[in-house]
């Protein structure tokens, strides 16, 4: 007989597959059981479309009666842009509801499974609630910071190196983690890199997945608006770009980049503050942020703490040369005791390369991002 948790982890299994194309909805699964038979499969597809209790209760049909639901996120309560799960799930009949996490959106939490109670349906929460956290950990930030996660990557060589000293990265690593970077790319609202990345690369910063998938949105820092008009990113259209400069800017300078299609955000100081980005980032509703900035960038970020998760793929190559690139630029600390303290979260290899996945440590953190 299959568990509770199996249940749960197929439903995850399904909203796993949907990630990046769901936003800004969370990505939910859902499976009703009926006598031990599993009748009805369902995961939330593209935001505005049925959610992944629509889909399951559908397939169940008459079956749903007198059956159990598992959701990995609490069923909504209010009229969106499609009605509420909850009373759909209480007209099907269901008599068990097995949620992961409850919803911190404030027009959700609690409230449908409240719904669920008061109807006389017994509902349990926590099923793999860890797995669900972690899945809709930038949907969870947004909603409770306003701003997006914020997750830098970086490619180096075992010996810390990210490019010779001539600028030349191309290619530290594997096919295979290049394959995996996209992979990210395509599970976040947008990419940010610094000016000086375009210059030198001119990079399309686009999805490319062997089925395809979303382009994120590009983001770039450019204080003093050096962004070329020939670059892919003004040209290719894509996907939408942001250029993120100082207020100094002429407006004459401005105009042919938004002629291209390009949003151009001024900010007011000289240096570009990270936390005021970010939130003007949330404010258009971009919930995550990929960084493939250069150490300029990466240091900046560092720097204010800005950032939620760091990902790190490690190459078999030795390059050598103290004028060779790092991660991370800027002044740095003056002790070590100074340094951001880091919870490694997982190490895999990937092709002939290590990825390491490491999160702030609680106590480390001076700011939220």
């Amino acid at each position: 007989m299959l568990k509770h948790s199996d249940y749960m982890e197929l439903a995850l299994n399904m909203a796993k597959a949907t990630q990046g194309q769901t936003s800004p909805n969370p990505a939910v699964g859902a499976v009703v059981v009926k006598d031990g038979d599993i009748v009805g499969l369902g995961a939330h597809l593209k935001a505005g479309e049925g959610h992944a209790e629509v889909h399951a209760i559908r397939a169940a049909g008459e079956k749903a009666e007198g059956a159990d639901i598992y959701v990995t996120l609490e069923p909504c309560s209010h009229y969106g842009k499609t009605p509420p799960c909850s009373q759909l799930i209480i007209s099907s009949g269901i008599k068990s509801v097995f949620i992961a996490s409850t919803d911190p959106n404030p027009l959700v939490s609690g409230k449908g499974i409240q719904q669920l109670r008061d109807a006389g349906i017994q509902v349990h929460v926590g099923e793999c609630q860890s797995e669900a956290l972690e899945l809709n950990k930038h949907f969870f930030h947004f909603i409770k910071h306003k701003t997006p996660y914020v997750t830098l990557k970086t490619a180096i060589t075992l010996d810390g190196k990210t490019a010779a000293p001539s600028g030349d990265s191309k290619w530290i690593t594997s096919e295979e983690s290049r394959l995996d970077v996209h992979y990210d790319r395509h599970r976040h609202d947008a990419i940010l890199v610094g000016v000086n990345t375009i210059i030198r690369d001119n990079p399309h910063l686009t999805t490319r997945l062997p089925q395809g998938g979303k382009n994120p949105i590009r983001i770039i820092v450019d204080n003093h608006l050096r962004t070329p008009l020939d670059a892919n990113v003004v040209t290719d259209n894509e996907s939408k770009t942001i250029i993120v400069t100082n207020e100094s800017v002429k407006e004459e300078d401005k105009i042919p980049f938004m002629e291209a299609g390009c949003e151009v955000i001024s900010l007011s100081l000289s240096r570009i503050d990270l936390h005021h980005l970010l939130r003007e980032l949330g404010s258009r509703s971009i919930q995550s942020l990929y960084v493939e900035g250069g150490s300029a960038v990466h240091g900046s970020f560092l720097e204010e703490r800005a950032f939620q998760e760091f990902i790190m793929y490690m190459a078999p190559k030795l390059i050598g040369g103290r004028d060779a690139f790092t991660s991370f630029g800027g002044s740095g600390v003056a002790a070590i005791t100074e340094g951001l303290e880091m919870n490694i979260v997982s190490i895999e290899s990937i092709g002939e390369d290590i990825k390491i996945v490491a999160v702030p440590k609680k106590h480390s953190s001076k700011k939220e991002g």
